[in-house]
C-alpha cells in the first residue's frame, strides 16, 4: 500500500511561520549569544536575517553543499577559539550554530517540527550557565513562545491568530503542571548529575585557593558573590567576632606562597559541646573544602574531617550543597599533636626573609614564654604604623622582610603571612588559615549572607597545655574588620562592591528581599535533593522506600496527573456549549409539545411556527414574535445582543399556553 504523504510532509512554510520559528530561535539563543565570541553571535545574527531577508526579496537559499561548507568553517572557528569542539562553552557554540543554518534549509513543515524540537534541546542548555530565578522565568516565556511556534505548524486552513496560538500554548503549559510536579517530587534523585559534566562548565566558579601569596585574597575580596548562607537553629546568631568560617589550612611556605598539603589524615576525634547547630548551603566552588564555625563538631554527609579541622567532600562541590553542622566554639584541640606534626609547623626555607629572622631571634630573647612573644607581635601591630588596605604596593623576593621594615601598608594575607613567619623563626608552632569571617545577617529571610568580600585569614599557634590557638593579627591593626567587617575597615578610597559599604538603604533592604527569595529557590527547588525528597517521602508513609517502590509510586501518581490533564483538555468534548437563545427556544418548544403540538425533527423555527399557529390560532401572535426573535438572535447575527437575548427569556417565561 503506499504510503500517502502527511501534511507536515507535504505543505510548505509560509511566510508567519517561518517568521514564528526564527523568533523562537533567536528568543531561545539570545542568552548564549551575550556571552559567546562577538563573530559568533554576527555569524548567527546574520544567518537568521538573511532568512528573514529572503521571504521579502524571493532570493534562492544556500545550496546544500554551501551550508556544509559552513558548518566546516564555523567548527574550525570553535576549534581555534577554544582549543576544542567538546564541552560546553564549544558544545553550545556548535548547537547554536548548527540550528542557524537549519533555518536556511526549513522549507516543510515537517523541517519546522523538526526545527522547533531541537529548540526545546537548545532552550535546556542556558541552565548549564545560570539556575536562577530570572533564568527559570525567561526560559519559561521561551518554552511558551516556542510551544506556541509549534501549534501554529499545525493548521493547514485559516489561521485563527497569534493570540489563539499564545492562549493555546498557556493551556497546555497548565494542564501540564501536575504530571511536572509529579516528577519533580517524586522522580528518584541521584547525588549529582546523571551524566558528568566537561570541566569548563565550572568555569568562573570564585571561591578560596588551597594556596596564599601577597594580593591573591585581595582579588576575591572584590567579588560580590555568594560563598554560602547560614541559618543558625533557634536564631542562636553568635556574635561577630566568633564567626570564623574555617575553610583550607596552610602548612607549607617557600618564601611567598603559602600551600596546602596535598594529602591530608582525616579524623574522627572532633571537639565536643558542639551544641551551636545551623544549616550551610554552600554555592559549588569546584574545590572539595566545606566550611563551618571554629570548631565544627560534625561531619557533614559525604564528608571526611582532618587533624587540621577542615572539612573535605569526597568530591569537588560543583552544584549547591545544603548540609547541618554543628559547632563549639571556644574549643580547644590539639594538644597532644605529636613532633612531626608540630616540626612541619616550624619549617621555613632558608635565606628568605633574613630580615624577619633576625627579628624573631631578637624577640625570643627577649620573651622565654611563648604567649609573651604573641602579645609581644600583636602589640606591634596594634601600636606601630601599619596600615589595612586594599591596595598596598608590590613586594618583592622578600616580601615579608618588606611588608614589617619597609611598607607596612597591606591586607589580611600580609598580616598573617608576617605572623606566622615569624611564629616559626621563634620557635613557635604556627600555620596560616584561610576562611571568611563575618558575614551580613538578613533580617528579611533570617539568616547569614557570607559573600566572598568576607574572605580572610588568620593565624593558628601551638601553645603548650592548651593546642592550637587562633590570633588573628589583621584584628590587632583592624579592629573593625571583625566588629564590623570589612566596609568599615578599608578607607573610602579602597576599591569595594558598591552595596558591601551599606550605602543605598533601600536598594539594601531590595537587594536583601530578593536575596531572601532566592534563598528560598536554593532551598525547595535546586536543593531538592535525595536527603529533601527521602523526607517528603517519609511524610507520605514511605520512609523505607527503595527504588522499586518509587518506581511504583511515581508511575501510579504520574498516572494520575495524566488523568487530571486528560479530564482537563477534555472536558469540553462533554458536549458543545449551547447557545443561551437555542436553549431559551428548547424550552419553548417543550411548552408547545405538552399541549399536543410537537416540533418535527426536520422542521425549522418558521416551518415550525407557521404549523403551530394553524394548530393553535389562540396563541399564533405569541408564537409568531417568539419565533422573530429567536430566528434574529440565533441566524440573523443578533446573538451578543444581551437586550435582545433578555426580551426572549422574558416572552418564552411569560408563554403558557
Amino acid at each position: 500500500m503506499k504510503r500517502l504523504p502527511t501534511a507536515l510532509n507535504s505543505h510548505p512554510l509560509v511566510s508567519r511561520e517561518i517568521h514564528w520559528l526564527t523568533a523562537a530561535f533567536l528568543f531561545a539563543a539570545a542568552p548564549h549569544l551575550l556571552r559567546m565570541p562577538l563573530w559568533i553571535s554576527g555569524l548567527v545574527a546574520g544567518i537568521a536575517a538573511m532568512r528573514l531577508l529572503q521571504l521579502r526579496l524571493r532570493f534562492a537559499l544556500p545550496r546544500k553543499w554551501l551550508l556544509a561548507l559552513v558548518a566546516v568553517a564555523a567548527a574550525g572557528g570553535i576549534l581555534l577559539q577554544y582549543r576544542t569542539l567538546f564541552g560546553r562553552d564549544a558544545g553550545v557554540s556548535m548547537l547554536v550554530i548548527m540550528l542557524a543554518l537549519k533555518l536556511l534549509e526549513t522549507h516543510t513543515r515537517r523541517d519546522g517540527m523538526l526545527l522547533g524540537f531541537l529548540g526545546c534541546f537548545l532552550l535546556v542548555t542556558n541552565f548549564l550557565h545560570s539556575q536562577t530565578i530570572p533564568t527559570a522565568l525567561y526560559m519559561l516565556i521561551c518554552a511558551w513562545f516556542l510551544l506556541a511556534t509549534l501549534i501554529g505548524l499545525q493548521y493547514t486552513g485559516t489561521w485563527p491568530g497569534w493570540r489563539h496560538q499564545i492562549q493555546r500554548a498557556g493551556v497546555l503549559m497548565v494542564q501540564a503542571v501536575p504530571l511536572m510536579a509529579v516528577l519533580f517530587l517524586l522522580f528518584p534523585r541521584v547525588q549529582g548529575p546523571l551524566w558528568g559534566l566537561p570541566q569548563d562548565a565550572y568555569a568562573g566558579l570564585t571561591g578560596l585557593s588551597d594556596n596564599m601569596s601577597p594580593g591573591s585574597l585581595n582579588n576575591l575580596i572584590l567579588s560580590y558573590d555568594v560563598a554560602f548562607r547560614a541559618e543558625f537553629k533557634d536564631g542562636r546568631t553568635p556574635e561577630a567576632k566568633d564567626l570564623y568560617w574555617r575553610g583550607p589550612v596552610l602548612w607549607d611556605y617557600d618564601g611567598r606562597t603559602w600551600t596546602a598539603p596535598r594529602l591530608t589524615q582525616s579524623t574522627e576525634d572532633l571537639p565536643a559541646g558542639g551544641d551551636l547547630e545551623y544549616t550551610v548551603t554552600l554555592e559549588p566552588h569546584n574545590k572539595r573544602w566545606l566550611f563551618a564555625l571554629e570548631f565544627p563538631g560534625q561531619k557533614p554527609p559525604r564528608a571526611i574531617a582532618t587533624r587540621d579541622m577542615q572539612l573535605l567532600s569526597f568530591t569537588p562541590v560543583r552544584s549547591r550543597l545544603r548540609y547541618e553542622m554543628t559547632s563549639a566554639i571556644g574549643a580547644a584541640y590539639g594538644a597532644d599533636d605529636d613532633r612531626m606534626v608540630l616540626a612541619r609547623s616550624l619549617r621555613l626555607p632558608a635565606d628568605s626573609n633574613p630580615r624577619a629572622a633576625a627579628f624573631a631571634a631578637e624577640l625570643r630573647n627577649r620573651h622565654r614564654e611563648d604567649r609573651d612573644l604573641v602579645s609581644a607581635v600583636l602589640t606591634l601591630f596594634r601600636n606601630e604604623n601599619f596600615v589595612y588596605t586594599l591596595t598596598p604596593p608590590l613586594l618583592g623576593q622578600h616580601p615579608v622582610d618588606e611588608f614589617l621594615f619597609d611598607t607596612r601598608r597591606g591586607f589580611c594575607e600580609h598580616y598573617a603571612s608576617a605572623f606566622t613567619v615569624l611564629m616559626r623563626a621563634a620557635g613557635i608552632p604556627a600555620r596560616v588559615v584561610t576562611g571568611y569571617q563575618g558575614g551580613e545577617v538578613n533580617p528579611v529571610g533570617g539568616y547569614i549572607l557570607v559573600r566572598q568580600a568576607d574572605a580572610h585569614a588568620w593565624v593558628e599557634v601551638w601553645l603548650e597545655n592548651a593546642g592550637w590557638v587562633r590570633v588573628d593579627p589583621t584584628a590587632a591593626v583592624s579592629p573593625a574588620r571583625v566588629e564590623r567587617g570589612i566596609a568599615s575597615a578599608l578607607p573610602r578610597s579602597d576599591p569595594l562592591p558598591m552595596f558591601v559599604r551599606g550605602d543605598f538603604a533601600m536598594l539594601q533592604r531590595m537587594r536583601l528581599t530578593w536575596d531572601s527569595i532566592t534563598y528560598s529557590w536554593n532551598q525547595w527547588v535546586l536543593g531538592y535533593n535525595p536527603e529533601r525528597q527521602r523526607r517528603f517521602l517519609s511524610h507520605l508513609g514511605f520512609s523505607e522506600a527503595g527504588w522499586q517502590t518509587l518506581s511504583v509510586v511515581l508511575v501510579v501518581f504520574a498516572g494520575m496527573a495524566v488523568l487530571i490533564g486528560a479530564g482537563l483538555a477534555l472536558r469540553d468534548l462533554r458536549g458543545v456549549r449551547r447557545d443561551p437563545a437555542k436553549l431559551a427556544y428548547d424550552r419553548f418548544c417543550r411548552k408547545l409539545s405538552r399541549r399536543g403540538v410537537p416540533r418535527g425533527a426536520a422542521e425549522g423555527p418558521r416551518v415550525f411556527a407557521s404549523r403551530a399557529a394553524r394548530q393553535r390560532p389562540d396563541l399564533a401572535a405569541a408564537i409568531n414574535d417568539i419565533t422573530t426573535l429567536y430566528v434574529g438572535l440565533r441566524y440573523a447575527g443578533d446573538s451578543g445582543t444581551a437586550e435582545a437575548l433578555q426580551q426572549l427569556e422574558r416572552r418564552i417565561r411569560a408563554f403558557k399556553p
